[in-house]
């Protein structure tokens, strides 16, 4: 994949660093039955299905109309019409700009296709409206691994971790950049 960097505005990374860097690893819990506290806390086969349980949520917004096009924004991405899926999840965001997965979801579009830029801007999105959203944090973390920035892409899975613990693609990509990050004991 290559990265279209000149996508991506140095006062936009700049804010989105000092944005998804000063908030807390627990914000406030919008998700009954404490979901996230007992994802923190469970064994890995529970927190796979507590973390799905908390996507699936976090995919509810409340409205049949932009539950839809977010689901045709997803059906679009899924077929491959970025255009289409772009289409569905601007309009998304621009008549509920207070859901969060609806910008989490336009973020892995504009990632998909390679606008790394816009992609974070969505991902800042995301987290300022819920910042214990750990899939942003990862995908945060793997567009600034893409940009060369190894030492941000590692904060940002230690605070998707911090989240959820047994998140499996974050803890593969910590073990992966540790070194880089952490350097060799002698």
């Amino acid at each position: 994949m290559s990265v279209k960097i000149h996508n991506l505005k140095p006062i936009v990374a700049a804010t989105l660093l000092t944005v998804t860097f000063s908030l807390p690893a627990m914000g406030e819990n919008a998700l009954p039955d404490d979901l996230l506290g007992a994802l923190k806390q469970s064994e890995p086969v529970e927190a796979r299905k507590l973390a799905d349980e908390i996507v699936l949520r976090w995919a509810q917004s409340g409205s049949p109309a932009m539950d839809l096009l977010l689901k045709r924004g997803q059906d679009a991405a899924d077929r491959g019409d970025f255009n289409q899926a772009l289409g569905h999840l601007t309009a998304l965001t621009d008549h509920a700009p207070d859901f969060a997965e609806g910008w989490h979801m336009r973020a892995s579009v504009y990632f998909r296709t390679d606008e790394l830029g816009l992609a974070l801007h969505d991902l800042e999105q995301t987290l300022r409206l819920n910042p214990n959203h750990f899939p942003a944090l990862y995908g945060f973390g793997v567009i600034m691994e893409q940009l060369g920035k190894p030492d941000l892409a590692y904060k940002a899975y230690q605070l998707a971790l911090a989240i959820h613990p047994h998140y499996e693609e974050a803890q593969e990509a910590m073990k992966r950049l540790q070194v880089q990050v952490e350097g060799r004991d002698l």
